[in-house]
This record gives structure tokens, C-alpha cells and sequence, in this order.
């Protein structure tokens, strides 16, 4: 009895704070399954809604009803705005409304800070409300009891909804079937845009509602966002009731888990969402089915048709490809001049720029890095991620406690910094690679999520959320003692983002790299003919690790400082920004990009003061729309298995060599 007085207050208060999170990821799950659109703006929509019910709530009844229905219908008209911004991206995957979504997020963020404050607002709820009553002995805030009575009203009427009704059958039928919608007469476009009005609806009536239970304030759209796709991936796609259950136990370990456990609890959720994706990802994939019928003599003649129709298109294909190949080696030497050219520029920035501006440049480096593992892990070995901060986090933390240890020779930092985020990426690599498309995000977003509640927990080696700051600076390898001019950290940065992406260019243009690249474009076929995809995979994810371990490295001499923003969610979605930017497949492409925000975020953010978060997220939008493939699709030459697309690779021929080559284990098994 003693335990059930000392934890009811927090198991209550999980109850309502799951309730919550349940009104707002039935929006984010009902955009998801339904719609297909991956809502990274959804926690915005609930900030909508709680600054307007906060801005209109004066203590009574009616400022909350107005409240309550201004805040609704503010964030189902963003709903609406955000169907006819995800509508051109319908062929193009969920990697570009992640990108264009979180770029949008940006933008109104930004927008509702210079229309309510920065500032926390005050809500203030109906008196009656605005008391409390007697729960088994303990006082508690009537207004939580009430928000939990009108959740459990609005999860029974929305199942109600989806399972009686002609509107829920037709929400059904998109989710399952959309051509067969289309086929009874029913636009796919209008229901497309009603379930996202719906899906807004939903967010800004909790944000209304939640108000007081979370304040509107810096972080909150961001907290919201993440525990809602916790909720969604726990409770899945298809059961209302589920998603209730998922809601509730995420309220209960955010309040009783800190309460019982608070060591183990920032972990929780997201090693749950992740474990729970990684389960569905082996047993999602499909299993041999029985072996193939006889042919009957018509099917026997269509072969031999197709067959010989084969032959001959093989035989003109070998004619243009001998041509193509002549062509291709009297170009590959010109592939070098915007290499030699980006060099010089490169080269001659410190005689042009101020100090503070060449520390720009040496930032741009380190993020260059980042995204360049981000474009060998999308663009080559088609697995998009937003958890590459996480090695970049290791690499970093590493480079300064090595520092601090008294290790500051800049080799010996760059080495043990690639070799721990090695180490790390090895054991996080398994749980990734089996997976594809969002799948990847959601795993890789909740391993970098675990890595930043890490970061935040052992103080004694990360220095918490303050981070580290007070090392020796790094000594360059041409000697001398530690490096502070900018022009000479530059040199280092430079010198040393050269080498890297020099080995990982040597790399991608190797046979090895060929076959990474035929196993995105023809994985299915590499893995008949008993190529070890999965062994391949796993050591790009590890050397993409290493190279964002060393950026992470490079980060940290260059800034002379580490704090947890420096390896959060936002710096993951720059990077992988930066690499749709240059063109998924571009290694050149990846660092252009990373300049371009690193020009965006501080340099020209800093000519106008508190706008940083708006001219970002209209670079993310601006890319999505304008760069459909990037900076290398404007060539001339379309780079079609850009992950931006969304579709298949257009690597063909190179997937159909790699994968009639002659697998490097002879039994056939793959890793």
C-alpha cells in the first residue's frame, strides 16, 4: 500500500500525459498509414493549436471552447497547406517529405515564435477545472481527470468511426487498396487532403487541450514529435486501440518510469521503438515459396521467344555499351577538373575570408564529413538514416576526452576517434542493415535518440547537456603546439577532409564499391546468385561510421568546444539535407551541400538575428522542390537512383554485372 501511495499521483499522471500523446500520434499514424505522408511537421501542428488555445484562454468556459475550436481549425488549415506541399512528392518517397515536412516545421516554428513570444504562455483553464479533487486519498488536478475522460471518448468515437462508417471504410480502403478506390469513383486526392486536415485537426485540438498540461514553449513541437513516433511504431499502423495502449505505456514510463527507475528510463522508449522495428524488419521479409510448377508448352514457347528477344537486345546493348565506353574513358579525365577546381577554392579561402569566416569554412569540413556517410549509407548503399550524428557524437567526445587526457597530436586523435566510431557502428550496424526505406529512418533515428540520452546521462565523460568545453587545442602534424590561429585549424581541417574523402572516393570507384552499388540496384539478384549482401552492407555502415567519427573529430578542433546540440536530431537532418542536396550519390555533391547550410545556418542567419530556424527550413523546401536530384542531376545526366526519388536506382547494367560476378563464398551464405 505504502508503494501504491508513493507512485499513484505519477501512474495517473502517465495516464493523461499517454492520452495525449494518443490524440496526437492518431493524427501523425492516420497521416502515415492512410495518406503515406511521414509527418516530421506534426509536432508544429500541435504547437499551433497550444498557442492558440493558450493566447484565447481566459479562465472560463467560452475562452476555452473558442480556444478550442480557433486552435483546431488553425492546425487542420496547416493540414491542408501541408497536402498540397506533399502532393508533387507523392512518387518520390518518404525520404523527401521527411526533408520537406521538417523544413516546414522549421518555417512555422519560426513563424508562431514571432507571432506569440518566445516565452512560455500561461493557460489558464475554467475554475471548476482549475481545482483539485480527492483520488484514493491523494489530491489531484481535476482538469487531468477530465482530459482522460474526453481521450477515452475520442478513442472510442474514432474507432467508431474507422470501423462503422462509410468515411473510415473509405480511410480503410486508401490505406489498403487506393486503385480500388479510384476504381469506385472516390478522388484519391480529396481523401488525401481530408485525412491530413484530419490528421492536423486531431494535433491542434490536443495541443488545446494539453496546454495546460504541457505548456507551449521552445522544444515542445520537438518533444511531441518524437514520443508521438515512439507511440506510432510501438501501437503500429492498424488498430486505434493499439496506438491507446502504445500512448499509455510511453506516458507511464515518462512519469512513474523517472520516478521508479530514472536511470534506466531516457533509454526506454526508444530501444523499445527501435527493438520493436528491428523484429519487424527480419520477419517482414517474404520466405521462398514452394518450389516452381512445370511449365505447360505455351509457357515453354514464351521463353524461348523471350529468350531468344533477349539474345538480340544483348547483342545491340554490347554495341552501345562499347560506345558508351569510349565516351566514358575520354570523359573520365575531365571528372578530375571540378575536383582540382573545388581544391583551389578550397585552398585559397584564408587569404580571402576574416577569421571568423574561415571558421565557418572548418565547420563545413567537419559537417562535409558527416554528410558524405550519409550519402555512402543513402546513395550508394540505399539505406537512408537520421542516425548518423551518432558515430559523429562517439568521433567527437572521443577527440576531446583524448584531449583532455593529455592526447592532442592531431593523427592520433583522428585515428582513435574513426576506430571507436568504427566499434560502435559494428555493434549498432546489425540492427540496421537488415532493414529498408523508413524502416532505416526510424531505426537509425532511434539509435541517434538513444545516443543523445546517453550524452545527456554520463555527465563525467560528456559533460551533460553544459558539454565540454576548456581542452587543449589540437596539435597540427606538421608540429608546433596547439593549434588556435584559424588559418592554421583551417589548414589542419582541410588537409584532413582531403585525405578522407579521398580514400572514400577510392573506395566507391573500386570493385568493392561497384558491388554496393549493385547490391542497392539488384539486391534480390546478387543474393540468388550468393553474394553476401548482407556482409557488404554491414561494412559500409561501418565505414560510414568512421568517416562521420571523423568529422565529429574535425568538429571539435575546429570549435574548441562540444555541447549536445552539436550531434542532435537537427544536425542529423542537416547532413542528410546536405546530401539530397548534392545528389544522394555525389560525394562532391554532399560537402557543396554541407557548405550551403553551414553559409545559411550562420553566415547569412547572423545579417538577420533570430531568423536562423526560417531561412533553414526554406533551404530544406527550396532543395526538395528545386533539387528533385540534386546538385548532380543538373548536368544533364539525371541521377535516378538518388534516395530523394524514391524509386529504383538506375544503375542497371552495373547492378546486373555485380551481380553476375562470381560471389566471394562459395557456399552461398549471406552474413
Amino acid at each position: 500500500m505504502e508503494l501504491l501511495d508513493a507512485h499513484l499521483v505519477p501512474a495517473v499522471d502517465g495516464v493523461a500525459y499517454g492520452l495525449l500523446l494518443f490524440v496526437v500520434a492518431a493524427g501523425l499514424s492516420l497521416a502515415f498509414g492512410t495518406a503515406g505522408v511521414l509527418n516530421l511537421s506534426h509536432g508544429m501542428l500541435y504547437a499551433i493549436g497550444a498557442y492558440t488555445g493558450a493566447a484565447l484562454s481566459d479562465g472560463t468556459w467560452g475562452g476555452l471552447v473558442l480556444g478550442l475550436a480557433a486552435g483546431t481549425a488553425a492546425a487542420c488549415v496547416a493540414g491542408v497547406v501541408l497536402s498540397a506541399a506533399t502532393a508533387p512528392l507523392a512518387r518520390r518517397g518518404h525520404l523527401a517529405q521527411a526533408l520537406l515536412t521538417f523544413g516546414l516545421a522549421l518555417i512555422g516554428g519560426d513563424l508562431l515564435i514571432q507571432v506569440f513570444g518566445a516565452d512560455e504562455l500561461p493557460v489558464r483553464v475554467p475554475e471548476v477545472l482549475d481545482s483539485s479533487v480527492t483520488l484514493l486519498g491523494h489530491r489531484y488536478p481535476a482538469y487531468r481527470l477530465g482530459f482522460i475522460g474526453m481521450a477515452v471518448l475520442l478513442a472510442a468515437f474514432g474507432t467508431w468511426v474507422l470501423t462503422r462508417t462509410r468515411v473510415g471504410a473509405a480511410v480503410r480502403a486508401a490505406a489498403d487498396d487506393p486503385q480500388m478506390l479510384a476504381a469506385t469513383g472516390r478522388d484519391p486526392r480529396l481523401l488525401h487532403t481530408g485525412v491530413l486536415a484530419a490528421a492536423g485537426a486531431l494535433a491542434g485540438a490536443a495541443g488545446v487541450l494539453g496546454a495546460p498540461i504541457i505548456g507551449p514553449g521552445p522544444g515542445t513541437s520537438e518533444n511531441v514529435l518524437m514520443l508521438s513516433l515512439v507511440v506510432v511504431v510501438l501501437g503500429g499502423l492498424r488498430s486505434l486501440w493499439a496506438t491507446f495502449f502504445a500512448a499509455v505505456a510511453v506516458g507511464e514510463v515518462q512519469t512513474l518510469g523517472v520516478s521508479v527507475a530514472p536511470e534506466l528510463a531516457p533509454y526506454l522508449l526508444f530501444a523499445a521503438m527501435a527493438a520493436v522495428l528491428v523484429v519487424r524488419a527480419r520477419f517482414a521479409e517474404p520466405e521462398p515459396a514452394h518450389g516452381p510448377a512445370a511449365p505447360s508448352p505455351d509457357a515453354m514457347d514464351r521463353l524461348r521467344r523471350r529468350i531468344a528477344t533477349a539474345v538480340r537486345a544483348r547483342v545491340r546493348g554490347a554495341a552501345a555499351d562499347a560506345v558508351r565506353g569510349w565516351f566514358t574513358r575520354r570523359a573520365g579525365a575531365g571528372q578530375a577538373v571540378p575536383l582540382l577546381v573545388l581544391l583551389a577554392v578550397l585552398v585559397a579561402l584564408p587569404a580571402l575570408l576574416d577569421p571568423y569566416s574561415i571558421s565557418l569554412a572548418g565547420s563545413a569540413l567537419a559537417l562535409g564529413l558527416l554528410a558524405v556517410s550519409v550519402s555512402v549509407l543513402t546513395g550508394h548503399a540505399g539505406l537512408p538514416t537520421l542516425g548518423q550524428t551518432a558515430p559523429f557524437a562517439v568521433g567527437a567526445y572521443a577527440t576531446a576526452n583524448l584531449a583532455e587526457a593529455g592526447w592532442t597530436a592531431g593523427p592520433a586523435q583522428i585515428v582513435l576517434s574513426a576506430l571507436a566510431a568504427c566499434v560502435f557502428s559494428a555493434l549498432t550496424g546489425p540492427a540496421v542493415i537488415r532493414a529498408r526505406g523508413t524502416t532505416v529512418l526510424m531505426i537509425t533515428l532511434a539509435v541517434g535518440e538513444l545516443t543523445g540520452a546517453v550524452v545527456n546521462q554520463y555527465k563525467s565523460v560528456t559533460g551533460g547537456a553544459d558539454g565540454l568545453v576548456g581542452f587543449p587545442p589540437t596539435r597540427a602534424p606538421w608540429g608546433g603546439d596547439g593549434m588556435t590561429d584559424e588559418a592554421e585549424v583551417y589548414a589542419y581541417a582541410l588537409v584532413v577532409a582531403v585525405a578522407a574523402v579521398s580514400v572514400t572516393l577510392l573506395v566507391l570507384r573500386s570493385p568493392a564499391g561497384k558491388l554496393l552499388t549493385g547490391a542497392r540496384g539488384a539486391e534480390a539478384r546478387m543474393r540468388a546468385s550468393g553474394h553476401p549482401v548482407g556482409r557488404y552492407l554491414l561494412v559500409a555502415h561501418i565505414g560510414a561510421g568512421a568517416l562521420a567519427g571523423v568529422g565529429g573529430s574535425l568538429m571539435v578542433t575546429v570549435q574548441q568546444y562540444l555541447s549536445p546540440a552539436d550531434v542532435g536530431f537537427e544536425i542529423a537532418a542537416f547532413a542528410l539535407l546536405a546530401a539530397v542536396i548534392g545528389g544522394t550519390t555525389s560525394v562532391i555533391g554532399a560537402l557543396l551541400g554541407a557548405g550551403l547550410i553551414v553559409i545559411t545556418r550562420d553566415w547569412i542567419a547572423g545579417a538577420w538575428p533570430g531568423h536562423g530556424p526560417l531561412l533553414l527550413g526554406v533551404l530544406f523546401v527550396a532543395s526538395v522542390y528545386l533539387l528533385p536530384r540534386g546538385l548532380s542531376g543538373l548536368r544533364g545526366r539525371p541521377d535516378r537512383g538518388t534516395a530523394s526519388s524514391g524509386g529504383p536506382p538506375d544503375g542497371q547494367r552495373l547492378a546486373v554485372a555485380s551481380a553476375s560476378a562470381p560471389a566471394p563464398t562459395p557456399d552461398g551464405k549471406d552474413s
